[in-house]
């Protein structure tokens, strides 16, 4: 089934199954963030809806990250995207969601489209390669950006280090500005407020938790604006 964002454009669709999270598997090294529900705000069927945007550069993998979460299956090519559109079902700590998830274009070329679709997002996954120091950089221009669209910093994300089946280049030889390590993730993922995953999609290794954590940030965010 596609997601639905309104007012924001998609071109591929997926259906996916319904997945169940369990906590129990959560690794704390790799981040966690708060597991408090709240009363849904948007609902379809029944189901609170949560609407997702990833962002990154091109070639990092969000596509990958995405249909690993959704259908299970890995993309081992680069076919860049304009938008696309997804939405999952989960039940997570014991509520049910569903999950409209945009994945967007990190092209230049389509800059024009992310204003609209950071202000159909509830929370973002920023992904960058760990084998590419500038999508590392760019994570932060990302995170700026939505800052500048929403006119807050207070916004639900998650930091997301893709290709870990590949840190055997991440651990090789010159050139060493093209590795990012965990530590540099943990420290951009500590200044953004953030929780971190180090993933890999052709392993599915992490996936789950990385959406699941962003999830949850939404929840922790409304909570706080319902007591303040």
């Amino acid at each position: 089934m596609a997601g639905d964002f309104s007012g924001c454009t998609a071109r591929k669709k997926n259906r996916a199954q319904s997945v169940e999270y369990n906590p129990a598997k959560i690794d704390t090294a790799n981040g966690e963030a708060s597991k408090q529900p709240v009363n849904p705000l948007t609902t379809r069927s029944g189901l609170r809806v949560y609407k997702i945007v990833i962002l990154g550069d091109g070639g990092v993998g969000k596509s990958a990250v995405t249909l690993q979460f959704v259908s299970h299956s890995f993309l081992d090519y680069h076919d860049p995207t304009i938008e696309d559109s997804y939405q999952q079902q989960a039940v997570i700590d014991g509520e049910a969601a569903l999950l409209d998830i945009l994945d967007t274009a990190g092209q230049v070329e389509f800059t024009a489209m992310r204003d609209q679709y950071m202000r159909c997002g509830e929370g973002f996954i920023i992904c960058y390669s760990v084998t590419d120091r500038h999508s590392f950089q760019e994570a932060s221009e990302y995170r700026k950006l939505i800052a500048r669209v929403r006119l807050t910093e207070d916004i639900p994300l998650v930091l997301v280090a893709n290709k870990l089946d590949l840190q055997s280049q991440r651990k090789a030889k010159p050139p060493l500005w093209q590795k990012v390590s965990t530590e540099e993730g943990k420290t951009l993922a500590k200044q953004f407020g953030c929780p971190f995953y180090e993933t890999s999609a052709a392993l599915r290794h992490y996936i789950d938790e990385a959406f699941f954590s962003l999830v949850r940030e939404i929840r922790r965010k409304e909570e706080q604006r319902v007591h303040n």
